[in-house]
């Protein structure tokens, strides 16, 4: 029993040694989740939403696994082994960083999340079954992700992310901290600031005199401002409403 304890701590030593340990406790402070319904995937790291992206998923809904898995490996410049094209080349459809799922018995080496060659297909439902992403942007979370952090990918429709993560069992803290985007952030022709959402609020349009809803938008989400009419501000796809009496629900950078 003596050695048996003895193995034990010097386990532990070892795997502290190598960064495991800590990784483990990065990893569960952490979550990312998919909504196929929207094409948003969404990262959490200590308890904050941080921030959302436009992805790519499966050309058929079927083809993007539904579930639970975790992130198993981080593989900068992979190849595309099956067109026998080297990573890091700009052909290569992976991009160059990639965060292995294991998804479908798989670990790792058939399903990941990870950059692309063809930034037109973001947003839309283009893969045989990865999740893809902007290059600069999977770079961002390449750098910030640790391996193990679970992964819940699914059609959320009309849930919030906060709510899929609550029903996850990951602990979601306040609103996300505040930020002045004017002081960050260059703005686009006829773009007059930005917008933060606080929390879940629908995003309309105007349709033959009527407020139609679009979609719902989530929390930690950004949008450009083109303009605020009374309690409309236009985001260019549609608008939101926003009372200045009343408790808001949006964060606004108003640059000019």
């Amino acid at each position: 029993m003596k050695k048996v304890a003895v193995f034990f701590v010097g386990l532990v030593f070892l795997l502290a040694g190598m960064g495991l340990t800590g990784n483990a406790s990065a990893a569960s402070n952490q979550l990312i989740i998919i909504n196929k319904s929207t094409n948003t995937l969404a990262f959490y790291d200590g308890g904050k939403l941080v921030r959302t992206f436009k992805v790519a998923t499966g050309r058929q809904m079927s083809y993007t696994p539904e579930g639970t898995f975790s992130i198993v490996n981080k593989i900068k410049n992979r190849p595309y082994y099956k067109d026998n094209i080297r990573g890091g080349d700009p052909r290569n459809p992976l991009g160059d960083r990639w965060l292995g799922l294991n998804a479908r018995g798989t670990y790792g080496t058939t399903y990941a999340i990870h950059g692309n060659n063809n930034a037109s297909s973001i947003g839309t439902y283009a893969s045989s079954g990865c999740i893809r992403m902007y290059d600069e942007e999977v770079r961002w979370l390449f750098d910030r992700v640790q391996t193990g952090t679970k992964v819940v990918i699914g059609q959320f429709h009309s849930q919030s992310f906060d709510s899929i993560a609550v029903k996850n069992k990951y602990k979601v803290s306040s609103a996300p901290v505040a930020q002045n985007l004017c002081k960050t952030k260059k703005l686009s022709k006829g773009q007059i600031g930005f917008v933060t959402i606080q929390s879940p609020m629908i995003l309309l349009k105007e349709e033959k005199g009527k407020w139609v809803k679009i979609r719902t938008l989530n929390r930690g989400e950004r949008y450009n401002v083109y303009k605020i009419n009374g309690i409309k501000v236009s985001l260019g796809p549609g608008f939101i409403e926003n009372y200045p009496n009343k408790k808001t629900s949006i964060k606004l950078d108003i640059c000019k």
